[in-house]
């Protein structure tokens, strides 16, 4: 059976227009001016009147927990979250339990994705100081890349031998390298320097003083030299700092690129007397004049792709200061009606917005067939509504772990309905958890 998605307001590179969309068989078969065309009687029509329709979000860098972190999230959780916000494309990181760094590691997580992801999926395989050897045996149409963590991180996936980082830039080709960029050694300068002055656990303020701009710079320099002398493609993720931006040239194929997350587009380090350890994320939240530089970076150029770095934690893992209180927070749900924000404030178009978080990702990706409203490309589609009031309050959060750093804040965009593959997975705030989304085909 055909359905039409009809009435709405496509956005699609970089043009915005009246049209309808035709789906039949998983699969965009036409566009075409509203209603210009006979129907089929057994077509099934989505009214979109009011509305704009937008490739569905490609958000290539979340952390679902599973397996073995479950008590937080699991995939089927943070899927339904995805699906809930307009996300209907997930990458996922490495550092699980165990860690994604071996081929088996790979396949479970994949066999764990068929049986419970509601939107397509895949997974980036992890590097450690001594698995580069297994990047030639990896399936370069399965995975989007290489995560590296360059600089301290959960889950004991630090690699701080320059001989092995040579090594992993050397063997990711033609996989793309997505680094977590901080400089251990200065951030544990920095920890000891204020552990002495205000104890075990200093107040959650400091951690922007321990995960400092220095330590983020360090690296990020360090990374990019690496990928010029090996000629990988890098991308650096969750930049946090002015001064970061600077190193990265504007334009659409280079070689070395950079994401923007949503904590740092949102919030800074003024934020934490408000909300506390609910921001705390790595790399820290910093000063506003680095949130103003990189809400600039979204239209220069410097920025290339804008994720969530969707990392959801228990509450009560959250408490103490920066020593003790986890790092991350859960956005996935929130992230496509948190950009649409920036967009009545004036700080990116809604095309822009629609390049960084579908187009751009399918790019940098090499993903087949998403991340366009394109014939022949899967329907993967987002219908959102402007100019409806809606508050975030707890009844409504899918993930797993209950609470959002957003909560209380009232939007005007709301996620209408979410189309994975031609099916309507998300409609009228339920999810449809008998679908289970794709495996994404890469290059």
């Amino acid at each position: 059976m055909k359905t039409i998605i009809h009435g709405g307001t496509i956005v699609n590179e970089g043009h915005s227009l009246r049209a309808d969309i035709i789906i039949e068989d998983q699969e965009i078969v036409a566009i075409l001016p509203a209603f210009s065309f006979e129907l089929p009687p057994t077509t099934n029509v989505i009214d979109a009147t009011g509305c704009y329709v937008l490739p569905g979000i490609i958000d290539s860098h979340v952390h679902f927990r599973e397996p073995g972190l479950t008590d937080k999230a699991d995939i089927e959780s943070e899927s339904r979250a995805a699906a809930a916000g307009g996300v209907t494309t997930i990458f996922d990181m490495p550092n699980t339990v165990p860690q994604t760094t071996t081929p088996e590691a790979l396949d479970d997580k994949f066999r764990r994705a068929e049986r419970s992801c509601h939107v397509n999926y895949s997974f980036f395989f992890g590097a450690t100081n001594d698995n580069y050897p297994l990047f030639d045996k990896l399936d370069v149409h399965r995975i989007p890349g290489i995560k590296l963590f360059m600089g301290s991180s959960t889950g004991n996936m630090l690699v701080d031998r320059d001989e092995a980082l040579d090594r992993i830039f050397a063997a990711a080709a033609p996989l793309p390298i997505m680094a977590h960029c901080e400089d251990t050694a200065i951030i544990d300068r920095n920890m000891a320097e204020v552990q002495r002055g205000y104890g075990d656990d200093p107040a959650v303020a400091l951690h922007s003083f321990v995960r400092s701009e220095e330590a983020c710079i360090a690296s990020t320099t360090k990374a990019i030299a690496l990928a010029r002398k090996h000629h990988a493609r890098l991308h650096v993720a969750h930049v946090s700092t002015a001064d970061e931006l600077d190193l990265f040239t504007p334009g659409p194929s280079q070689p070395v690129t950079a994401e923007a997350t949503l904590a740092h587009l949102l919030f800074t380090a003024l934020d934490y007397p408000r909300l506390g350890t609910r921001i705390k994320v790595n790399p820290s939240v910093k000063s506003p004049v680095d949130q103003f530089m990189l809400r600039q970076a979204l239209t220069n150029g410097r920025i290339t792709t804008v994720a969530t770095d969707h990392a959801p934690h228990l509450l009560s893992q959250k408490e103490g200061g920066c020593a003790r209180a986890a790092s991350g927070m859960p956005m996935v749900q929130f992230s496509l009606v948190a950009m649409l924000e920036l967009v009545d404030a004036g700080v990116l178009t809604i095309e822009r917005m629609v390049q960084l978080m579908a187009h751009n990702p399918a790019r940098l990706f090499d993903v087949r067939r998403r991340g366009f409203i394109r014939e022949g490309y899967q329907a993967d589609l987002v219908i959102v509504r402007p100019n409806v009031s809606w508050t975030v309050t707890p009844d409504i959060i899918e993930s797993r772990c209950g609470w959002s750093p957003v909560e209380g804040h009232t939007y005007r965009w709301r996620v209408e309905k979410t189309l994975c593959n031609g099916t309507l997975v998300y409609d009228n705030r339920q999810v449809d958890t008998s679908y289970i989304g794709q495996p994404v085909a890469f290059r």
